[in-house]
Formats: structure tokens, sequence, C-alpha cells
């Protein structure tokens, strides 16, 4: 029997994960406690999506537990055992504001509870494909000291800087620079992943997302950038556009997208790889243009405003460079493009 795991399950990545590999895998088992609701209210709830796949993904056993509890975690592995092929995690707090609130909870989540996914994984199914969501966070404000340029929409790298033609690559350093309390917290689970893959042989791949987003994403003011947009955009909720002149350039990837990339991965894995995961320069966007396209679909203008305050850590302009991954995947390529991306994100909202 093959089995797979999957963290967060009801969450962005996690629910188009069961959706993906129902198809392909004979049981899949979900956990996810909904603390999104716990991190960013009743709006952010991720109810809908965990009823959702209950009632539609057949081969689909659910788990209401805390990947914090690693007594719980370490029952859920002992019940499948080595029948357990591949384990996705993608549970986290995945807010570099809301990580300040509760510095403890974040780390506990982010880390410790990816201490234990790994450490179950080794313990019950070491040869399992372990898959691990981390951030481009973890490369801090480094990002922000490249050589960039102002344009009319968009901050934009210097034309002479070929190096980051292409976008940011895995070399870029981690260390020295501010990363939030989030970013932090993800660094250690990011080398906590890529050490039992070096240290334990085990097939453990490390994806370092740029934007994750797509229409399954429960998108809120502190998390899921162009989901919350599209959100304001359809209702007329008033958005705050904070700091760099609201030219801040970020790349975007469809949940599907990535978890065709963790596809390719399972079938071929490496043992503590890390690979950094987004639109590239396929699919991004400035805000300000992000903006205009909301406008277009929805045919309405947006209630927004400007701040100059910009929030602490956060990237200037950050395209991921997707090189190495499509180096080692030849076969794998984006299907969806931020267009796709946007409307299909309002046809869920207008549908709901």
């Amino acid at each position: 029997m093959n089995i797979a795991i999957i963290t967060g399950a009801a969450g962005l990545i996690g629910s188009e994960s069961v959706n993906f590999f129902s198809e392909k895998f004979d049981l899949i088992v979900g956990i996810d406690n909904n603390m999104r609701k716990y991190f960013f209210g009743d709006n952010a709830s991720t109810e809908w999506s965990k009823q959702k796949l209950i009632d539609t993904v057949a081969n689909y056993k659910h788990f209401d537990i805390d990947i914090r509890n690693y007594s719980e975690v370490e029952k859920v592995f002992a019940e499948y055992g080595k029948d357990i092929k591949l384990v996705i995690h993608t549970a986290a707090q995945p807010s570099h504001d809301w990580a300040a609130n509760e510095p403890f909870t974040d780390f506990t989540v982010n880390a410790n509870g990816t201490l234990n996914m790994l450490e179950a994984t080794r313990k019950f199914c070491e040869k399992a494909v372990f898959i691990f969501t981390s951030t481009n966070k973890v490369y801090g404000d480094t990002p922000n000291y490249l050589p960039l340029v102002e344009l009319d929409k968009r901050w934009e790298i210097a034309e002479n800087h070929n190096y980051y033609k292409a976008g940011i690559d895995e070399n870029m350093s981690i260390d020295q620079s501010k990363h939030s309390l989030f970013g932090a917290s993800k660094v250690a689970a990011d080398v906590m992943a890529q050490e039992y893959g070096k240290y334990f042989n085990m097939n453990v791949g490390v994806f370092r997302g740029g934007c994750l987003t797509g229409p399954n994403h429960s998108g809120t003011q502190l998390h899921g950038f162009l989901s919350y947009l599209m959100k304001c955009a359809v209702t007329g909720t008033h958005y705050t556009v904070f700091g760099y002149k609201g030219k801040q350039v970020r790349d975007n990837i469809h949940s599907w997208d990535l978890i065709n990339m963790f596809w390719h991965f399972y079938q071929n894995p490496r043992q503590g790889e890390v690979y950094n995961a987004g639109g590239g320069r396929f699919s991004n966007c400035s805000m300000t243009e992000a903006i205009e396209i909301c406008e277009k679909i929805t045919g309405k203008k947006m209630n927004y405003s400007y701040s100059e305050s910009n929030r602490i850590g956060d990237h200037i302009w950050y395209i991921s460079d997707l090189t190495k991954f499509k180096t080692h995947y030849p076969q794998w390529h984006w299907k969806y493009n931020l267009d796709d991306i946007l409307v299909q994100i309002y046809n869920g909202f207008i549908s709901r």
C-alpha cells in the first residue's frame, strides 16, 4: 500500500497536494488543526477546505492534531509505518508580522513541528520522500542590497548586473541579515531538513517558496498577497500598500505548479537538496501592477491607500531563479501565469 502524509492539509499547498496525489496514492493522510484561524481570525479559517476534502476525496483521512505534539504525530506514523512513501510538510505559521507577537508559538510550530515530522519519518518510514515547504524569507533582507533601479511601476535589477538577471538562486547567503522572527524559525527548520537528508541519507527536498498562491488560498492582510488583494478588489475592502512606493516585486507560483515540482522530485529524489520555487521570470509583478490587473479583472477601482512604512524584513525585489530545479528536472515547466492565477482566484471568490 502506498500512503502519503500531508501536513497543513486544508491550507493552500496542503489541499492542492491532497487533490494532486490522491490520484497517485492508495491513501492520503491529512494533518491539520486549523491553526490558521488562530493566527489570522475567522476569515482565514480553513474549515471549509477541510470539509471539502473529506466530502470529495474518497481516499482521504483527516487527523485534527497539532504537529508540536510529538506523541500524537508518532501515533499517526506508527499506524501506517513503512507503507508511508511520501511526506509533504506544509504546516506552518506563515507571517513574519504575526511571529513578533508570539515568538514561542511561531518557533515551536515552524521549527519544533518540522523536527517532529522529520524524526517520525526517520523512525517509521526512513525510505520515504520528505518534502519541506520552506520560504524565501530564509535569505532575510539580503536581496534588498542588490543593485536595484526604480522603473515606472516596479523595482528591477540593474541592467549591468547579469548574475541575478534570472532571479535569486540558492547560492545567496542566509547569514548576516534581518530575517524577521518568522524567517529565523524557518531557517532553523530549513537547515534541520537539509541535515536529515545529508546526515541520515534521507530523501529530503527543501523548497524555498516565493509567493505561493491559487484559488484555494484563505488570504488575509498578514499572509496571502494575491488572494487577499483580490478579495479586497471584489468586496471593496480597504487595502494598504506598505512602503517601497508600491513598486515591490514578487514572483508568484500557482499551487498546482509547486505540487508538480514535488511530484518530479518524488520520482527522482535527492538527499537534502534545496530549491528556490516561485514564478521566476515567467510569473511576477509589482504591487502596483497587481492592483491594475485586479481592477481590470473585476471592472472596479480598488479602495486602497499607501503607507510609507514598509514591513520589517520585507523584500523590495524578489524573483526566484529556478535554473537548478529545471536542470535537475528538465521535464517540469510552469502551467499557470500571473493572469491565469488572478482570474482563478477571482472566480473562486465569486463562486463561494
